[in-house]
């Protein structure tokens, strides 16, 4: 099996002079390189420890629930823009039923899943969920400080 497809880029969606972006398509068996190549283009981009922590918790989680929920693989870019990280997880899933009301709720503590969307909403200053006719798109802004 081939290994992921990787793009970093100096010239794409990046603001801010010498930031670098990542453009990774994945599947299931990509997710551990994923999370480490997030970490990695996340401190290039400016993050200290603590956000790039979060970052690959939001970038794991995202890209996780588009592998059980949105097709079984997907393409996640990282970018800077105004004074934070975008973290963009795109699938071809059917679609989250109720975007605008998901990961509010606080899941039950006997639930065996369900809690993805709930903590990329407490980690990341904002989150945003576009269904599409051929898919879903998450985006997720976790602030620099």
């Amino acid at each position: 099996m081939a290994g992921p497809e990787i793009h970093a880029r100096r010239d794409g969606p990046v603001a801010g002079a010498g930031g670098a972006s990542l453009d990774q398509a994945f599947g299931p068996d990509d997710l551990y390189a994923l999370r480490a190549a997030v970490a990695a283009h996340a401190a290039h981009l400016g993050a200290p420890p603590e956000r790039v922590a979060h970052l690959v918790i939001v970038a794991g989680e995202l890209a996780g629930n588009a592998v059980r929920h949105g097709g079984g693989h997907g393409r996640l870019r990282l970018s800077r823009a105004d004074g934070a990280v975008r973290c963009e997880v795109s699938d071809e899933g059917p679609g989250i039923p109720d975007p605008d009301a998901a990961g509010f709720r606080t899941p039950s503590v006997l639930a065996l899943g369900g809690r993805g969307l709930f903590i990329v909403r407490r980690l990341a200053t904002s989150m945003t969920i576009h269904n599409t006719g051929r898919g879903t798109t998450v985006t997720a802004l976790v602030a620099l400080p």
